[in-house]
């Protein structure tokens, strides 16, 4: 469990997604959010063991994720560091990984459901405001 921005996150080990992977998008996570920049530094397997309580190769393995996908680069003897396109990395493979899936369960639910397109757009929009103000 860690203190992320006043609330808590923990990884569950009856979550579908293994921890490693849980790791992995806590840092994609921490990228996205502006915690870490191109070339800064990013934990080590040993602090994000530490920070989660979790084995260090469970950690290693998350970190090991990022490195393979260009999101993460290795100085020997450093460490790793933040690539300068991890950002648009995660948000591109996020959005033609996830969000598609996404759209297309509630695409197929809408089309069961019988809700009009124009309705499902007005409730996305809707959805949207609502998100825009509880920034705020």
């Amino acid at each position: 469990m860690v203190k992320e921005g006043g609330t808590y996150v923990k990884f569950y080990d009856d979550s579908d997604l293994p921890i490693y992977i849980q790791v992995a998008e806590w840092l994609e996570n921490e990228i996205l959010r502006g915690q870490f920049k191109p070339d800064d530094k990013m934990y080590s397997q040993y602090q994000l063991a530490d920070l989660f309580t979790i084995n260090p190769a469970t950690a290693g393995k998350g970190l090991s994720i990022l490195l393979d996908t260009d999101i993460l680069y290795k100085k020997r003897g450093l460490g790793m560091f933040v690539t300068s396109n991890a950002r648009s990395t995660i948000l591109s493979r996020r959005k033609s990984e996830k969000l598609s899936t996404l759209v297309k369960g509630i695409v197929d639910e809408a089309e069961r459901l019988e809700v009009p397109f124009a309705e499902l757009i007005d409730m996305l929009k809707r959805e949207k405001l609502n998100n825009e103000r509880g920034r705020v």
